[in-house]
């Protein structure tokens, strides 16, 4: 005999650690295209840096006067503290500022900036020297990491956008209530965002130090 379900069940919520990839597998296709233009960008501003060395000797020569190179010369010697910096600039500065902010503001504003933030690293990025070349080697699997953790920072800021405005999408009865959800969305986006960039820090940080000196003295 066949026993019939219970009706007082009730269907058990996903743990924290996975609704944040439900999410993304629910957006799979605005995770991609995002995943496309970033790094599309980011391509046409290398190879526009490598057409006009001039627009990178401009960057470089601004990371000189603001004191970006002279703060990095003396933290590369200091791992932890430079991973440390380099967190808190990756979470405040790019992924707070740069695409929650604004998106908090007007909706889907942070996209167009981490669009731009894309566009010009792609231009500093290259470098201007036989040993910057060797340095990319590491340092381009620090510019993956760290992407993806602001393309899921900006995933949020899309779902945030799009709740906000049409809030029926998602089963919310106003825009206030769907800004709400949206908000709880980017929350649970940051958490595996945050990971992500703590490990990108300390690969950035530790490469910097022990791995780029040995490679230049092996490859040139």
């Amino acid at each position: 005999m066949t026993s019939l379900p219970d009706s007082n069940a009730t269907t058990e919520r996903p743990p924290l650690w996975r609704r944040p990839f439900a999410i993304v597998r629910e957006n799979m296709r605005v995770y991609l295209i995002i995943n496309l233009a970033t790094y599309g960008l980011a391509i046409i501003g290398f190879l526009i840096g490598l057409a006009f060395p001039a627009l990178t000797a401009a960057k470089g020569e601004a990371l000189v006067e603001d004191g970006t190179v002279e703060l990095v010369s003396w933290l590369v010697n200091i791992p932890p503290l430079f991973a440390l910096v380099i967190l808190g600039v990756n979470v405040f500065r790019l992924s707070l500022l740069t695409i929650v902010l604004p998106s908090l503001i007007v909706p889907f504003a942070g996209l167009a900036f981490f669009g731009y933030w894309a566009f010009q690293i792609g231009i500093t990025l290259v470098p201007t020297s036989s040993q910057g070349w060797v340095a990319l080697i590491p340092h381009s699997l620090t510019f993956v990491i760290e992407v993806q953790a602001y393309i899921l920072v900006a995933l949020g800021a899309y779902r945030l956008g799009t709740s906000w405005l049409f809030p029926r999408r998602i089963g919310a009865q106003s825009r206030r209530r769907g800004y709400v959800l949206g908000l709880k969305q980017i929350g649970l986006l940051a958490l595996p965002a945050l990971v992500l960039l703590i490990v990108g820090a300390v690969w950035e940080a530790y490469s910097l130090r022990y791995f780029v000196h040995p490679l230049i003295q092996m490859l040139l």
